[in-house]
């Protein structure tokens, strides 16, 4: 994958993180570029990096509830210890697939630490073809748990979402995580690395469908990824699912 390949973030957009009017709060929308911007700097560049600026934040539009949400970014911009990362962020309306461009800047990234680091020569990429769907994130202290580690209910909930979202697009139906199955946490996850999730759909039945999805993380500093768990999820269209609640007795 070449250096300055795009990173992906995708997000689903949840009551939890609207404002009164139903749209996703700036703040989060701005904290999802930054952590984008920073994976990108730090796959490039191979080290620690700080935010220094933001130019040209824009949001041109609102994410509304219940859009998938994707925060793409890519360098674009090469000094002597700064890297400018060119952010998007983009909306998908879950059912028509429609997507829209909602906002977006350009960050200026600043490596830290002794010696300086040497970036590699930034090339013009050619055009992205992605063979596979691969999220990524980045793990913050407040995912951990106890043990300085990130949660195991976080990496289960990463996993469900990246499941439901790529059975949506695959299906452009409303869905709901009905089953899940074969889920294993084999390593853990440590504040700084980034947490990425593959989700591989299986086979699908009519408002039915299996997806795999395989939970690696990455060392930002050295690109060594290693795997840490996965699991299988089944989706269900939401009627299909409306028959089964269980009537409580008066």
């Amino acid at each position: 994958m070449p250096a300055n390949s795009p990173v992906r973030l995708f997000d689903i957009v949840t009551p939890g993180s609207t404002n009164h009017h139903g749209t996703l709060f700036g703040g989060i929308g701005l904290a999802h570029m930054d952590k984008v911007a920073f994976i990108a700097a730090a796959r490039f560049g191979r080290a620690d990096f700080v935010t220094a600026s933001c130019e040209r934040i824009d949001f041109a539009a609102p994410c509304r509830l219940g859009d998938i949400v994707t925060v793409e970014g890519r360098v674009v911009r090469r000094g002597r210890r700064s890297l400018g990362v060119e952010v998007k962020l983009l909306a998908e309306a879950p059912l028509s697939g429609e997507i829209r461009h909602c906002g977006g800047g350009l960050f200026s990234m600043v490596a830290i630490g002794e010696p300086p680091p040497v970036f590699p020569e930034l090339v013009e990429s050619v055009a992205d073809i992605e063979e596979e769907l691969r999220m990524v994130d980045l793990v913050l202290p407040g995912l951990t748990g106890q043990g300085g580690r990130m949660a195991a209910g976080r990496s289960i909930d990463a996993m469900a979402r990246a499941a439901w979202i790529a059975a949506t697009r695959a299906t452009r139906q409303e869905l709901q995580l009905a089953e899940s199955r074969d889920v294993v946490l084999e390593q853990a996850i440590a504040p700084g690395e980034v947490m990425e999730l593959v989700p591989r759909l299986e086979a699908a039945a009519p408002g039915d469908l299996w997806v795999s999805v395989e939970l690696r993380a990455e060392d930002v500093l050295t690109g060594v990824q290693r795997r840490c768990g996965g699991g299988r999820f089944r989706l269900a269209a939401v009627p299909a699912l409306a028959g089964l609640a269980t009537p409580v007795a008066a």
